[in-house]
C-alpha cells in the first residue's frame, strides 16, 4: 500500500454503479433496531411516500447480529430486509465493524485503541478498535463473513458499506499491535535501518537506531518528536486502516460478485485517511459531509468538498452518503438550517456529479449521544417543516432523473495532498498562522464566486487536462510531484503558487539550497528568508496589488519578472508577486496572504492568461455549474441569498418547467436547473 501510483492512477475500468434504483437515489441511514417493530412499516410507509428509494441499515448493529462470540442472530434483519425489498426499497447493506460489541472489549481489552499519550480508550461509544489488532481483524471478518453469507445473492441488497467513517473517531493508535505493525510497514518501505536513519535524519538530537525493535511509535516526548517519524506514522495508519476495509471488502466479494462495495469517506477533513489511495479500492466513491453551520459561506465549503469528493471519483458517479437535514448535535453551536437550505445543500451536491442523495438519519433517535441531531422524520413528525422538505426534495430529484450518469468538466485544479498536510501541520513552524485549509479555502473562493468549476488534483497526478493548476498549500514535494509539476509548465501549463509550498522533500526535510526546493526554476527565484508577520500586521504592495498579512518573504528573482513589490514591512521593496515563463507554460508566485478582491485579482489574471473566460460573472450568492452529457447540459443556478438573481442561461427549468430564451431569473433561496441539448446552451 505504499506505492503511490495507488494514490494517483486512474481506474483500469469504470467503477460500477447501484443497478437499482432507475432514478438518482435518495434516502439514509435506517437504524430500525431503535424503535418497536410496529414502528418500521410506518416508517416504510412514510419512506415511499417521500420517494425514498435506497436505505442504508445495519451500520451499528453488531452486537444485535452476534449477541455473543460465535452465536448469531439474523431473525430481525431478515424481516427488515423483507420489508424493504417487498416495498421496493433498496438496502445498502452496512458491515457493523465500526462498533464492537460489549464482549469484545471484555475478552480482548489489548485491542482497545491507545492514545499518542499512552492512555487506552474506554469503550461504550463509536469507534473501532487498534486497526492493528489482530483479535479485531479475525471478529471484523467473521461477522462480515456471516452477513456476506446470508445477503450476498439477497435482491434488495444493491451496495455493501463497509464500517462508518474510518479515522473518526480513532485513527492512530499506539498499542503494542500497532508499534509491532508499524516497524513492519517501515521495513517493506525503507528496507533497510541505514536508509531508515537517512530518511528521518535521526543523526540530528542523537536519534540513530541500531536495532529494528529499537523504534518505536512517535509518542508524546520530553520535546517535540522526530518529524519525518511522525508523517511516517500517519502515514502508516492510513495503510493500516484501509487495509482493514480491504479485507472486509473482499471476504463481501467471495460471496456478492458484481455488488459494489464502498465506505463513506470525510473528503476535506485531514485527519482521514489518504483518500488518494482509498479512491482506488472502493468500487463507488461515497462521501459525508456537515456544514460548519457558524461561517455564513459554508455552501462555499460545501461545493468544495463535494468538489474534491467529485475529483477522487475520477468524475464518475459518487455518492452523498450522510449529510443533514437541519442541525447536527456535536458542533459548539449547532444552528438550525433555514427554510430551502435542505434543497440547496442536497442539490449543490447533485450538481457537482452526486447521483445519490442521503442522510443520517431517516428517524431522529430519542437517546443517545445523537438524539438531538436532526434527521428526515424529525421528533415533532411528518406535521413539521423539514418533513415538507423531505417531501418536495424527493420530488425533485425524480424531476432530475435525467441528470443521471452526466459528468462536470473542469479546467482548473486545485493541488490537494493530505501528506503535505499532515507534515505542514507539526510542530516548531515559522508561524503559527500557516493555515493550508484557510489558503486552499480562499483560492477556492475566488473561483467559486466567478463561476469557474474547480477539480482537486494530486500532486503526481495527470495535469495535462488543466489549463490552470493552483498551489495555495503545498509545503512538501516528492521526487515524482516535482518531476510532474515541472513537466506540466514546461508543456505549457500555468501555474499559481501560494507561500509556503516546496520548502521540503517526501520525509519533511529541507532541499540543499534556497526555498522553495523543488519549485525553485519553475517559479524562477530564490527565497533567502522567510519574515513571518506579527499579529495584525499588514504589508502594503506595489501596483494596485493590495496588502498582505501573516507572512512575508525575502526573494531574489533570477528568471522571474516582479509582478509588485512590497511597499513597507520587512521585505520592503523586495518582490511580493512574481511571473516565470518556464518552457512553454507560465508560473505564478504569491509570497503573502492577500485576501478578497487582492487575491482575486492575481488569480483571475492567471486564470485569463491560462485562456479561461471569466464572464458573466454570477450574483453575489449564486451557485453556477454545469453538468453535461453527449447531447445535454444541465446548469445548476443555486441562488443562496434572499435576492432574486438573474444569469444568462437558455433552455428549460427541469424543477419548474418554465422556459428562458436568454435570461434564468433565480428567486432567492430557490433552485433552477435549466435543460439545454448540445449547441444550444
Amino acid at each position: 500500500m505504499t506505492d503511490v501510483l495507488q494514490r494517483t492512477a486512474p481506474r483500469s475500468v469504470p467503477a460500477p454503479w447501484l443497478e437499482r434504483p432507475a432514478g438518482l437515489c435518495y434516502g439514509g441511514d435506517y437504524n430500525p433496531e431503535q424503535w418497536p417493530r410496529e414502528v418500521w412499516a410506518e416508517d416504510i410507509a412514510l419512506m415511499r411516500e417521500a420517494g425514498i428509494n435506497l436505505v442504508s441499515i445495519g451500520i451499528f448493529s453488531w452486537v444485535l447480529l452476534e449477541p455473543r462470540e460465535c452465536e448469531y442472530d439474523f431473525e430481525w434483519l431478515d424481516h427488515l430486509m423483507g420489508l424493504l425489498t417487498d416495498a421496493g426499497i433498496s438496502v445498502d447493506l452496512g458491515t457493523p465493524t465500526a462498533a464492537p460489541p460489549a464482549w469484545f472489549w471484555k475478552k480482548y481489552p489489548q485491542a482497545r485503541p491507545v492514545t499518542r499519550e499512552g492512555m487506552a480508550l474506554g469503550s461504550g461509544s463509536r469507534g473501532m478498535a487498534s486497526p492493528s489488532s489482530p483479535e479485531y481483524l479475525r471478529a471484523a471478518t467473521s461477522i462480515t463473513e456471516q452477513l456476506a453469507r446470508r445477503y450476498g445473492s439477497h435482491p434488495g441488497v444493491v451496495l455493501w458499506h463497509v464500517h462508518n467513517e474510518y479515522g473518526a473517531p480513532v485513527s492512530e493508535s499506539y498499542d503494542d499491535s500497532s508499534v509491532a505493525a508499524f516497524r513492519d510497514w517501515l521495513r517493506a518501505r525503507y528496507g533497510t535501518l541505514e536508509k531508515l536513519n537517512e530518511a528521518w535524519g535521526t543523526l540530528f538530537w542523537g536519534q540513530k537506531y541500531g536495532e529494528w525493535d529499537e523504534v518505536d511509535a512517535p509518542r508524546v516526548a520530553a520535546s517535540v518528536s522526530n518529524q519525518a517519524q511522525r508523517l511516517d506514522f500517519k502515514r502508516f495508519t492510513s495503510n493500516a486502516l484501509l487495509k482493514c476495509f480491504i479485507a472486509e471488502r473482499d471476504v463481501i466479494r467471495r460471496h456478492a460478485p458484481g455488488v459494489p462495495v464502498t465506505t463513506n469517506f470525510m473528503a476535506t477533513n485531514c485527519l482521514s485517511p489518504d483518500y488518494w489511495a482509498w479512491s482506488r479500492e472502493v468500487d463507488i466513491v461515497a462521501n459525508d459531509h456537515y456544514l460548519v453551520a457558524e461561517r455564513t459561506d459554508n455552501h462555499v465549503l460545501l461545493s468544495m468538498d463535494a468538489d474534491l469528493t467529485r475529483s477522487l471519483a475520477g468524475n464518475r458517479p459518487w455518492m452523498l452518503m450522510e449529510h443533514s437535514t437541519g442541525a447536527v448535535n456535536w458542533q459548539g453551536r449547532n444552528i438550525a438550517k433555514r427554510p430551502g437550505e435542505l434543497a440547496r445543500n442536497s442539490l449543490s451536491h447533485v450538481a457537482r456529479g452526486a447521483d445519490a442523495v442521503m442522510f443520517f438519519q431517516f428517524r431522529a433517535s430519542r437517546y443517545g449521544a445523537e438524539k438531538f441531531h436532526s434527521a428526515m422524520l424529525p421528533h415533532a413528525g411528518t406535521g413539521t417543516r423539514i418533513w415538507r422538505e423531505v417531501l418536495d426534495l424527493g420530488d425533485d430529484l425524480n424531476k432530475l432523473s435525467s441528470v443521471k450518469g452526466s459528468t462536470v468538466r473542469a479546467r482548473v485544479a486545485i493541488l490537494w495532498d493530505v501528506e503535505s498536510f499532515w507534515a505542514q501541520d507539526l510542530e516548531w513552524r515559522p508561524s503559527s498562522d500557516l493555515d493550508h485549509r484557510e489558503r486552499i479555502e480562499a483560492y477556492y473562493s475566488v473561483l467559486w464566486n466567478q463561476g469557474i468549476t474547480v477539480d482537486f488534483a494530486h500532486p503526481e497526478a495527470d495535469l495535462s487536462a488543466y489549463d490552470l493548476v493552483l498551489a495555495p498549500a503545498l509545503y512538501l514535494i516528492g521526487e515524482k510531484a516535482a518531476a510532474n509539476l515541472r513537466e506540466y509548465v514546461d508543456g505549457g501549463g500555468h501555474f499559481l503558487v501560494s507561500y509556503f509550498s516546496g520548502i521540503v522533500d517526501g520525509n519533511d526535510t529541507v532541499p540543499a539550497g534556497a526555498s522553495p526546493g523543488a519549485l525553485r526554476d519553475i517559479l524562477g527565484l530564490e527565497i533567502h528568508e522567510f519574515l513571518p508577520l506579527r499579529e495584525q500586521e499588514t504589508v502594503s504592495l506595489s501596483g494596485g496589488s493590495g496588502s498582505g498579512t501573516v507572512w512575508a518573504e525575502d526573494i531574489h528573482v533570477g528568471s522571474a519578472t516582479v509582478v509588485s513589490r512590497y511597499v513597507d514591512g520587512p521585505a520592503a521593496s523586495g518582490p511580493a508577486i512574481t511571473r516565470n515563463a518556464f518552457g512553454r507554460g507560465t508560473a505564478w508566485y504569491v509570497s503573502t496572504r492577500l485576501d478578497d478582491g487582492d487575491l482575486a485579482a492575481v488569480v483571475l489574471d492567471a486564470a485569463g492568461a491560462a485562456g479561461i473566460a471569466t464572464a458573466p460573472q454570477p450574483p453575489q450568492g449564486l451557485e453556477v455549474i454545469t453538468r453535461s452529457t453527449p447531447t445535454d447540459h444541465f446548469t445548476f443556478l443555486i441562488n443562496h441569498s434572499d435576492a432574486d438573481a438573474e444569469y444568462p442561461a437558455s433552455g428549460t427549468d427541469l424543477l419548474t418547467g418554465a422556459a428562458f430564451e436568454h435570461t434564468a431569473v433565480v428567486p432567492g433561496g430557490t433552485v433552477s436547473v435549466i435543460h439545454a441539448p448540445e449547441g444550444n446552451s
